[in-house]
């Protein structure tokens, strides 16, 4: 009959070595209570003396040893977590966002974690319920919304709150909303555009029931009309660089005749529209005219530079962060300006 051999201790002491270092470890390496280790290493609000903290602290950092956060997340009932929500991540808009969200972080020593919802609602309602088994002390949803994802973000919100934790949105359906004027923004460039002698436009936006497109399409045309230009056609896709130049393959294929003024709801969908013009012998600028929304940097990368609507991005997602964390918040209103490029030089009427 075969019988199961014991370690060596030479081998109980290397499996010990090769485990993580506990709080145990730590408080005893200290000299010090385990409740007096948990409340130095864990964010306590509890007062330590500052030899003991230190004696802590060294030891901690002699073992290697890092904190359980999800242990800190039951324990506290949320985690120094702040998750972000965007629907691209590859997409520059998102990237400026989500800058602003990590310089407040960083401010605060909390760590930020992203994930994608390539902008469905079912993905972003899957998102956030699992998110609430860590317990984050914060959830920004930046990414564009639709208007059938307002009761279930609301029914999350609510359970979030319940935690302890407060949802911020890009737009309205959270506890706190970082509003962009899309609308407005896009009525002055439709303004701005049809003062430099434009008056045939052609548009690029994305799904119907969008709210940033929707809104941007609207501005756009109420601007350009109030100064008498038209929008001819309308194409819908994404908000996808390779969408803009599938729209405006489709739009040339129709017709569109020098003088022409492509507006895109956003640069990345503009930036694949001139490709397509290029693509089809046509040039940008003198030809078709092209202009965007956002100012993301590539924006003025691009030759010709892209005329467009500057928004802060970066400073949105700072205060999105903020409206996490602080309890009183007063949002700043987004200051949206007009820029004009050499993508829309001025036409003779």
């Amino acid at each position: 009959m075969a019988t199961a051999e014991s370690p060596s201790p030479g081998r109980q002491r290397s499996a010990r070595a090769s485990s993580a270092p506990t709080l145990h470890d730590v408080a005893r390496a200290a000299g010090v209570s385990l409740a007096t280790a948990s409340r130095v290493l864990n964010g306590s609000e509890r007062k330590v003396a500052e030899s003991f903290r230190e004696r802590v602290e060294t030891a901690a950092a002699r073992l290697g040893y890092s904190a359980n956060v999800s242990a800190q997340a039951i324990a506290r009932g949320t985690s120094p977590v702040i998750a972000l929500l965007v629907a691209d991540i590859a997409d520059p808009y998102f990237g400026l966002i989500a800058s602003g969200v990590a310089r407040g972080a960083d401010e605060e020593g909390l760590i930020v974690t992203v994930a994608i919802t390539e902008r469905e609602a079912q993905r972003e309602t899957r998102i956030l319920h699992a998110l609430r088994g860590q317990r984050p002390q914060g959830v920004i949803l930046a990414a564009s919304r639709s208007d059938g994802t307002e009761k279930s973000t609301g029914d999350e919100a609510a359970a979030f709150r319940a935690l302890g934790a407060r949802t911020v949105t890009f737009g309205p359906g959270g506890d706190r909303s970082i509003r962009i004027d899309n609308r407005g923004g896009a009525e002055r460039l439709g303004r701005a555009m049809a003062d430099l002698g434009y008056r045939s436009a052609v548009a690029l936006g994305a799904a119907e029931g969008v709210r940033t497109s929707d809104d941007r399409l609207a501005g756009f045309t109420a601007g350009f009309s109030a100064r008498g230009g038209e929008v001819r056609r309308v194409y819908r896709g994404t908000f996808e660089r390779e969408s803009g130049a599938a729209c405006m393959t489709a739009a040339l294929t129709d017709g569109v005749e020098p003088g022409t003024l492509v507006f895109a709801l956003s640069d990345i969908v503009a930036i694949g529209a001139m490709t397509a013009i290029r693509e089809a012998g046509r040039s940008v600028g003198d030809d078709i005219a092209v202009c965007g929304f956002d100012d993301v940097p590539v924006s003025r990368d691009v030759t010709p530079q892209l005329s467009t609507v500057r928004v802060p991005l970066s400073e949105l997602g700072y205060q999105a962060f903020r409206a996490t964390v602080d309890a009183e918040w007063h949002p700043a209103t987004a200051e949206l300006e007009v820029l004009v490029r050499e993508s829309t030089p001025a036409r003779e009427e």
